[in-house]
């Protein structure tokens, strides 16, 4: 095969994933056909490599190129089960009575949305669609901008859109503030003296949602999403150990594991972490998104990296039996 053959076949597939404003979905017996012709090609990789015949890097940009394509063409049901941690989540949410007081906490950025974005559209959309009452603010210069993106979308949904949530009624953006965890801590003694006016400036006292609120005893539940520092460790550390607070988390894949000994010590309300949390969060809710879109390209990805890495393993294996025999 020629060596430019490869990189037009990848190119060839990014355009049309790229042009189409919707991608045409196989069937999903298609789907399966695809999927085992995929392995089956991988297989063969494996059996080439330890026959000596090693292949190029264009070869492994071919199949990750179309591990990640494919899937958006295939109608493929993957079986979900929600993890505990998840469902602890879900389920101190679903015990909140219509009214609650919730305090979310936006502490990350934009590039950090492909995994926490997905996760607050879900909340969002449950919090409206069950009449609990948000209060959002961030620690992250960024993160109460990326509130008001999952707002504006989910009162696109009709069944919220009917509900009319109102702004300073229904939910309410406090803004971001610096001074990482003594933020937090100064929350605990007084919400006004941290955050006097809203995002658009209007004076704390004006809001009728915070009326009465004027610290975490007013506060019903604490969703962090959070990315690092200052996050959900800190949430922990101050509202949940100080005040008393119970606190649930949507983390990114890197930053759950360190967050897990809460979660095992029951200092945190439940988890979602990552794409995966996202994806289970999702069917919790019963609100698929972003999340359960992009979950399969990223498993076909994943899976096709591991089986590439016990390739290359292969191939390290018949390189030093070659060298061995060379010095034989």
């Amino acid at each position: 095969m020629n060596k430019y053959y490869s990189w037009l076949i990848l190119a060839a597939l990014i355009i049309v994933v790229a042009i189409l404003p919707k991608p045409l979905v196989i069937s999903p017996t298609a789907s399966v056909i695809v999927t085992i012709l995929l392995g089956i090609a991988l297989v063969w990789v494996l059996v080439l490599t330890i026959r000596g015949h090693l292949i190029g890097r264009r070869v492994v940009f071919l199949f990750i190129g179309a591990s990640l394509t494919l899937p958006f063409f295939m109608n493929f049901e993957m079986p979900i089960k929600v993890s505990p941690e998840v469902k602890i989540l879900y389920d101190a949410l679903a015990k909140l009575p219509p009214g609650s007081k919730v305090l979310a906490a936006f502490d990350y950025d934009p590039p950090s949305a492909p995994e926490l974005q997905p996760q607050a559209d879900a909340f969002m959309a449950y919090a409206f669609k069950h009449d609990l009452k948000v209060i959002i603010m961030g620690l992250w210069p960024q993160g109460p901008q990326q509130a008001n993106m999952s707002i504006d979308k989910v009162l696109q949904y009709p069944e919220i859109r009917a509900k009319n949530p109102k702004y300073g009624v229904d939910y309410v953006n406090l803004g971001f503030q610096s001074g990482n965890e003594f933020v937090i801590q100064r929350m605990g003694s007084s919400f006004r003296g941290m955050f006097p006016r809203d995002i658009y400036n209007t004076d704390y006292d004006k809001i009728p949602l915070l009326n009465g609120v004027e610290n975490f005893s007013n506060i019903d539940f604490v969703f962090n999403l959070s990315s690092g520092y200052p996050g959900t460790v800190e949430w922990v550390q101050i509202a949940v150990d100080r005040y008393g607070v119970k606190v649930g988390a949507g983390n990114t894949a890197v930053q759950a594991p360190s967050v897990y000994p809460y979660l095992s010590s029951r200092k945190l309300t439940g988890l979602a972490g990552g794409m995966s949390g996202a994806w289970q969060f999702e069917q919790a809710t019963q609100q698929p998104g972003k999340a359960s879109t992009y979950v399969l390209p990223q498993t076909f990805s994943h899976t096709v990296v591991i089986a590439f890495i016990i390739i290359g393993n292969a191939a390290l294996m018949v390189s030093y039996r070659r060298s061995k025999r060379g010095e034989a």
